[in-house]
């Protein structure tokens, strides 16, 4: 017989609970209070399922959950919240607890599922779900234990209609994971879209969010709609909320209280029922301490809050994360030696996976037809090891390139008062394939290894693609 345990200081919803479950054919004990809960003789009594009360007035609901955990580990636990926040009771399943409901219960049946689906799952059906679903989202969990424990709550967030704030540092795979949320949950069947706020102008991403009738602004020449209403019920991913200017952080703070917005130019309200996944490299709430995010909003946002690791805290991930790279480049016959692996697993990574993604596609791109890559064909450069530095663009390099020649010549000649035509004409060439060498590597790494991308945005043939690569001169 199933056997259930209730926690709840109020004794009328005991009373309840006992006799839905018990009508249910279930074997249910009811305690009041926290004094009452450690009386519980736990060797001879074994609980499938507990269903617990955050606030209890002689103790922490969550302090009883990590108590229960220990004793019964195989115990599932449903944490029921009525004066705390979701907040908390995500916290609490991060402690162990396997779902959450808020009180008071509205709708019955949906409680009785719940209960329903924590005595059927099978553990080892739902990591490989979850797991899968990663897979799926292009997230790869690895076996870093920080890893493991963030996508189990993320899956166990997922199910829930709740706002969901991921922070994390830049190249870490915050619209990664922001992909599994939406792939994990109900609303897997609407669409989901990614916007970066910092990527665009505030005039330009007002539009983009919330749409602009006919003739609202110049250039504006017909009806567009917005991502909150092109979204419906789907996912919303608002990637560096914190480079949102004050407008549109204004806007965003009533769309989240009463899931209303206009269009620009518009005095039509429309309605969203859009999930919002927000994603900051910075963290907000010193952002909010610092005047420069509101505060108001941010506690909207932050109804759950995910952190992703970063890369140099899950180091043992990185041959698992190099084979992934190497596959979805379509060289899968390629491996990586051990020591090249340990010499990856050395580097600090301020660029965190995308970073890694960028070595990884370079290192193949100056390696090619090669089987196995050894820790000297690593593409990395000093300044790798050092700091976090942005890569210069195309422009900037060749201008540096360009510079430190012309340079040169102006001081041999001022040296030598004279010139060698043949010389100098020689060294073009070879600035030529420099440069164009250069441009190629840099594409490359834009487009994360992708040479037929690469060749389309240089304009160029694949095979002078691999021409300039291979230092090959061309006619």
């Amino acid at each position: 017989m199933i056997q259930l345990l209730v926690v709840d200081d109020e004794k009328e919803v005991g009373t309840f609970l006992s006799r839905l479950f018990t009508m249910k054919g279930y074997l249910v004990q009811v305690v009041n209070s926290g004094k009452d809960f450690h009386e519980i003789d736990w060797n001879q009594q074994r609980f499938d399922v507990a269903m617990i009360d955050l606030k209890l007035p002689d103790c922490d609901g969550l302090s009883l959950l990590q108590h229960l955990k220990q004793q019964q580990p195989r115990c599932k636990v449903l944490i029921m919240t009525g004066y705390s926040t979701v907040k908390t009771a995500v916290d609490a399943m991060k402690l162990g607890a396997s779902d959450f409901m808020e009180k008071p219960f509205v709708d019955i049946e949906v409680l009785e599922r719940q209960i329903d689906n924590l005595l059927n799952e099978n553990e080892y059906l739902n990591q490989h779900f979850i797991h899968k679903l990663a897979e799926e989202s292009g997230l790869i969990v690895g076996e870093s234990p920080l890893m493991k424990s963030l996508i189990e709550t993320a899956f166990k967030v997922a199910q829930k209609s709740v706002n969901v704030l991921i922070e994390g540092e830049t190249g870490s795979g915050k619209e990664v994971l922001s992909r599994f949320i939406h792939l994990a949950s109900p609303r897997n069947h609407g669409p989901f879209i990614g916007i970066n706020c910092g990527a665009i102008s505030e005039s330009l991403l007002e539009s983009e969010l919330f749409g602009h009738e006919k003739g609202a602004f110049t250039g504006a020449t017909q009806l567009r709609k917005g991502f909150f209403e092109i979204a419906g019920n789907g996912t919303l991913f608002l990637d560096e909320i914190a480079d949102a200017s004050p407008a549109i952080q204004v806007k965003l703070l009533r769309v989240l209280e009463t899931r209303e917005f206009m269009r620009v130019g518009s005095s039509g309200t429309l309605r969203t029922n859009a999930r919002l996944v927000a994603a900051s490299n910075e963290n907000l709430q010193q952002a909010v301490d610092k005047k420069k995010f509101r505060e108001d909003l941010f506690y909207r946002l932050n109804v759950v809050t995910l952190e992703i690791p970063p890369l140099r805290k899950r180091k043992e991930d990185i041959p698992l994360l190099v084979r992934h790279l190497i596959e979805r480049n379509g060289q899968g016959d390629i491996s990586f030696s051990n020591v090249a692996i340990e010499k990856l697993q050395q580097h600090n990574w301020p660029g965190n996976i995308r970073e890694l993604s960028n070595v990884v596609m370079r290192t193949l791109t100056l390696a090619d037809h090669k089987s196995e890559i050894t820790a000297n064909d690593l593409s990395l450069t000093n300044s790798q090891f050092t700091h976090k530095k942005e890569p210069p663009n195309e422009t900037e390099t060749t201008e540096n390139l360009l510079e430190e020649w012309r340079k040169k010549l102006v001081a041999d000649f001022n040296e030598k008062d004279e010139l060698m035509l043949e010389e100098i004409l020689t060294e073009i060439k070879q600035l030529q394939s420099t440069i164009g060498k250069e441009l190629v590597l840099q594409a490359l790494q834009k487009t994360y290894g992708n040479r037929n991308e690469a060749a389309k945005r240089l304009q160029i043939s694949i095979r002078k693609l691999r021409y300039i690569l291979n230092e090959k001169n061309q006619t």
